[in-house]
């Protein structure tokens, strides 16, 4: 076909439009192009019309029917919606710009003033579905040939910006460069409106520009006036973000991208990183666009040691300051990082040029995060009222690894706009502002599972993104502050460190009802006569008939004869903390001696605000009485079956007992609990579970106040010093081991292993295994609660005996393809099959991995650049590069192309398709492990903060002073509130840990099954060896396919309880 160019000019100046990669050339030949029509730039949507109705060939077509297609919804009433309506837009970053079409399409007229004048991040965004989607609906194909053609979906930002300026500046959309808005200038009298304050000299008519409506989209940095912004802490995170140019060789593009490695599930990918380079991260990202782009978490002490940072200072701009980091050897970490992870094929690295012409590799910190406490204000003086809205990250700072960002950067820019329409229809101010509130709500909660799954159907009516809207959740009257008369409030920040510790005026319950409770429950049973907080537990008595009346079958009273008061109370901490989880504050010496009576007043509490919600009545605890957290249970179940498993591989002697793992009986759970044998005395607690009187803190020596203390094994840390003698970490239940030799405490990715030298291999956590009835940490005489209550979290195999399993190379292969996720939406489950191989027979239907996919490792996806990068020649091909939902039948299609060997690089769509899905689910996995990894900091920030806290109050309370008894039980009370948020904390940091689990199986899996099909690919070339370590795997994969299933039925079991408590017994 023959060049447009050749008939009319203005074509030639369209098509420089379209591919224009620099932000000066896109508006030079727009300014050409407008020329050439005979047309004023900013001209609102009637420019759009002029500009379509005189570039009517072919090219021009195809984008004119997107932009008419989209602008043809309802919902903008053909551009007369906000024609009324002026709009101040502050920054031209893509939410910014998102929102101006957005308004441009209303018909408002839209002013952008931007301080940069040009665009040059390279950094690289993940996008959603729905926003490829709405960027392929607004063209972004004609402006950007590879937008989402490779196996992972993203943009650079710089290529974001670019699309979005081109669509903006079609619209009609004024836009003022090298522009900073410093303010709002109220109108000085009746009549007169709102105008910006503009630096350094703006243009007479954009001074004198009257608006009313501003949409911030100016940073994090810059939030207007009146907006209250939120701090939220977690641990220091220090970022580091490198891009490199791409220069798109043949060697380069068979380079996969990486989707998100994260040390919480994939530990020995760091380690190895770790050995060979010296440089210590939490997790990496690789994305392939412009440039190639790293960012990665990178510890301080590892950029300390390797010399990236000069000095340690506490305050974390001065940390990361440019006076404090060194270039150099900030570029060669990154060289070594990236090198690392994409196996040295990069070839030589070179840095792509930042806007100042410098290399574009940054360190920053996102330790604190903020966020407004509202997204709307309105403020009215001498009659004329203001709209304030805010999007992007003046509203939201994203947590990078989730990828978050510029979704709901676009979802937030789509509520705003949706404000507008409805400011602009008249509606009340306070119902407007109640209405963007409800939907502020939703946006921190929205993922692509939660919202609707037809993101053709995506619009501005917020029903149409929103599942379970409900636009009244926030009433008019909750937002009154929301409207000023007049602005003088200074913008005001919040830290969670006030929330942290902030005490209500509510009691947790007083001395009197902690002391009822206590009588209420211990009635009835010989020798105990509770009648304080103190003198009343010394013998241990009272503690053993509270744990039996909350867990009969436990300890029998009558056992009790004849034992010592710290041989009774022992044991009676103990069965509390292994079958209730309650975990001690206060050791059994304290109690008897009476030393510790705040402490013991703690421990009490525990007990009181975990059941007390259960039991309205005395008597014994039902089945289905939630209580403490299941989560705290299984995890210190699964932490004692650790330590048991690794002290058998040394070849220690556990209790006279077989090795577990060569050959243990075990019979079906039955609801009866075993009769105790007669005669076999209880055995007290070893010498140096009792050593410490619960005050002294068993590794730095120092003082322990109550908030403070953590228990293991009996003895009692801070929680600051039980970290990782090897890497500093700090230690999480189910996620540490005790290295026998040295006694120290290592994270499960440092723990020794026995028998193995540093050969650069590293087992991780796979000698890890979930929990099975600790026959070795109980007396006789007591019964174990899984037995008693027939709901072990373990599966527990109908065999009498465990055999060994001979699979064959058909049945290896559909094992080695189990995928044991839950799906939430479903039914609850059947029983669970009892044997490995009807396991595997019902997994197999569900399961993702061994589609055809190569068995290659989670890096080693491969596109070819042609796949990639060639742009659709036509509409249609275009609309089938859309990644829609498969039906189930098409994915049984899918199923059977792949299981059959080389069948998926005949079928080069579908093999695309595979890659993305593979690809999606690695960018989920990695996103959830994020989103865990940061709320676990921000737990362990905020028990620092309870921790300060209880220690003021304590060291009050402990002192000889003579405050009234009335303030003494006032701070007694405030100190049980902070220790119930502890332990509310600590509950919820089980919880997390229960899903890093199920994360870290997850990996075992597809690790061990990826090294299953290396044996198996060489069937006939195997030597004896390689069948040797060929059943080894096998062994393990099914020990994995084992520790999903406990899992499984522990979430399951557990899900069934609190349907069974029903809601008014959830506490």
């Amino acid at each position: 076909m023959a060049s447009p160019t050749s008939t009319n000019p203005a074509h030639a100046h369209f098509e420089s439009f379209l591919q224009a990669q620099l932000c000066q050339d896109v508006l030079n030949s727009f300014q050409g192009l407008c020329k050439a029509l005979e047309l004023e730039p900013a001209g609102g949507l009637s420019q759009y019309h002029k500009i379509k109705t005189q570039l009517n060939y072919w090219s021009a077509k195809s984008l004119w029917a997107k932009l008419d297609k989209r602008a043809g919804q309802p919902v903008y009433q053909q551009g007369r919606a906000c024609t009324s309506t002026k709009c101040l837009v502050v920054g031209a970053g893509p939410c910014g710009l998102r929102a101006a079409v957005e308004l441009a399409l209303l018909g408002a007229r839209v002013v952008l003033v931007e301080k940069r004048t040009k665009f040059s991040r390279h950094n690289v965004l993940h996008l959603w579905p729905f926003t490829i989607h709405d960027l392929r609906a607004l063209g972004a194909k004609k402006f950007y040939g590879r937008f989402c053609t490779g196996t992972l979906d993203h943009i650079s930002i710089r290529q974001l910006q670019l699309l979005l300026l081109k669509v903006a500046l079609l619209l009609g959309v004024e836009i003022h460069w090298g522009v900073t808005f410093t303010g709002l200038q109220p109108p000085p009298k009746k009549g007169s409106g709102w105008r910006a304050q503009l630096q350094p000299n703006p243009s007479a008519q954009l001074a004198n520009y009257e608006f009313d409506v501003l949409i911030s989209a100016a940073g994090g940095k810059f939030v207007p006036e009146g907006f209250t912004v939120r701090e939220m802490r977690g641990k220091l995170a220090i970022g580091i973000t490198a891009n490199f140019v791409n220069g798109r060789t043949a060697e380069e593009t068979q380079v996969p991208e990486i989707s998100g490695v994260a040390r919480i599930y994939n530990q020995s990918f760091f380690q190895s990183l770790l050995k060979a380079t010296g440089i210590d991260l939490e997790n990496i990202v690789y994305y392939k666009d412009d440039t190639h782009y790293f960012v990665m978490t990178a510890k301080k002490q590892c950029l300390l040691r390797l010399g990236v940072l000069r000095q340690d200072w506490p305050d974390t701009d001065r940390l990361l300051g440019r006076a404090n980091v060194v270039p150099e050897a900030l570029q060669r970490f990154a060289r070594a990082a990236a090198d690392f992870a994409t196996h040295g094929k990069l070839g030589k690295l070179e840095f792509a040029q930042d806007a100042h012409g410098q290399p574009d590799i940054s360190a920053f910190d996102f330790t604190s995060m903020m966020r407004a406490e509202s997204s709307a204000r309105v403020q009215e003086k001498h009659g004329a009222r203001l709209l304030l809205g805010l999007v992007g990250d003046c509203l939201v700072e994203p947590f990078w690894p989730l990828g978050t960002g510029v979704a709901r950067g676009f979802l937030a820019a789509f509520d705003a706009a949706w404000m507008v329409k409805r400011w602009a229809e008249g509606a009340e101010p306070l119902e407007v502002l109640a209405e963007r509130e409800s939907l502020y709500q939703l946006l921190s909660q929205t993922s692509p599972e939660n919202m609707h799954r037809n993101v053709a159907q995506y619009g501005l009516d917020p029903a149409t993104r929103y599942p379970n809207l409900n636009l009244r959740a926030v009433t008019p009257s909750q937002v009154q502050d929301l409207y000023d008369m007049v602005a003088k409030e200074p913008v005001r920040r919040k830290n969670d460190k006030t929330d942290a510790g902030k005490l209500t005026t509510e009691s947790a319950g007083t001395q009197e009802e902690l002391l009822r409770w206590c009588q209420e429950q211990t009635a009835g049973y010989p020798g105990v006569h509770v009648t304080d907080l103190s003198s009343s537990w010394a013998d241990g008595l009272a503690l053993c008939a509270l744990v039996h009346r909350l867990r009969p079958g436990l300890l029998e009273p009558s056992e009790l004869q004849g034992l010592g008061a710290l041989e009774v109370t022992a044991w009676a901490l103990r069965m509390a903390e292994h079958e209730l989880g309650i975990t001690p504050v206060l050791s059994a010496q304290a109690v008897v001696a009476g030393s510790d009576p705040l402490g013991l007043i703690a421990y009490l509490s525990h007990f009181h605000s975990a059941f007390k919600s259960t039991l309205h009545n005395p008597g014994p605890v039902s089945k289905g009485s939630p209580g403490t957290s299941s989560a705290i249970l299984f995890l210190g179940k699964m932490q004692r079956t650790l330590q048991r498993t690794r002290a058998q591989e040394n070849g220690e002697d556990v209790g006279g007992k077989k090795r577990r793992l060569e050959a243990e009986a075990e019979t079906p759970s039955t609801e009866e609990p075993p009769v105790p044998e007669p005669g076999v005395p209880l055995t007290p607690p070893s010498q140096h579970q009792e050593a410490a009187a619960g005050d002294l803190c068993a590794l730095c020596g120092e003082h322990l106040y109550i908030l403070e203390r953590l228990c293991v094994d009996g003895r009692f840390f801070h929680r600051s010093c039980f970290r990782c003698h090897a890497c500093e970490a700090t230690l999480w239940l189910g996620d540490y081991g005790q290295h026998p030799g040295d006694g120290h405490f290592y994270c499960l990715q440092h723990l020794p292993q026995p028998g193995h030298k540093e050969d650069g291999s590293d087992r991780g956590p796979e000698s890890q295994e979930l929990p099975t009835p600790d026959e070795n940490s109980k007396p006789s005489g007591l019964t174990p609660l899984a037995a008693q209550e027939g709901a072990s979290p373990v599966p527990r195999p109908s065999q009498p005996a465990r055999r060994l399993i001979r699979l064959s190379s058909p049945e290896r292969q559909r094992l080695s393809s189990l995928n044991l996720t839950p799906d939430p939406e479903m039914a609850p489950p059947p029983k669970p099959p009892r044997s490995c191989s009807t396991l595997a027979r019902q997994a197999l239907e569900g399961s993702f991995m061994g589609w055809g996919v190569p068995a290659e490792s989670p890096q080693v996806l491969v596109v070819t650049e042609k796949e990639e990068e060639s742009p659709s020649s036509s509409e249609e091909e275009e609309e089938e590069e859309e990644d829609v939902a498969l039906e189930p039948d098409l994915e049984q299609t899918l199923l059977t192309f792949a299981e059959k060997s080389g069948t998926m690089h005949k079928y080069p769509t579908w093999r695309r398709t595979l890659l993305r899905r593979a690809r999606e689910e690695e960018m989920k996995r990695f996103s959830k492990a994020q989103a865990i990894q940061r709320r676990l900091n921000e737990i362990e920030v905020h028990l620092r903060d309870l921790e300060t806290l209880g220690m003021k109050l304590e060291q009050a309370l402990r002192s000889q002073s003579s405050s009234p008894e009335q303030q003494k039980a006032l701070w007694l009370d405030q100190l049980l509130q902070l220790v119930q948020k502890k332990n509310s904390l600590l509950a919820e940091e089980a919880e997390l840990m229960i899903t890093v689990q199920e994360l870290n199986l997850e990996e075992k899996q597809w690790q061990l099954d990826q090294e299953l099909r290396g044996y198996m690919n060489r069937e006939d070339l195997k030597t004896a060896a390689d069948r040797q370590a060929e059943d080894q795997v096998l062994r393990k994969l099914v020990d994995v396919v084992n520790q999903r299933d406990a899992l499984i039925r522990f979430q399951e079991e557990r899900r069934l309880r609190e349907l069974a408590s029903g809601p008014g017994d959830q506490g």
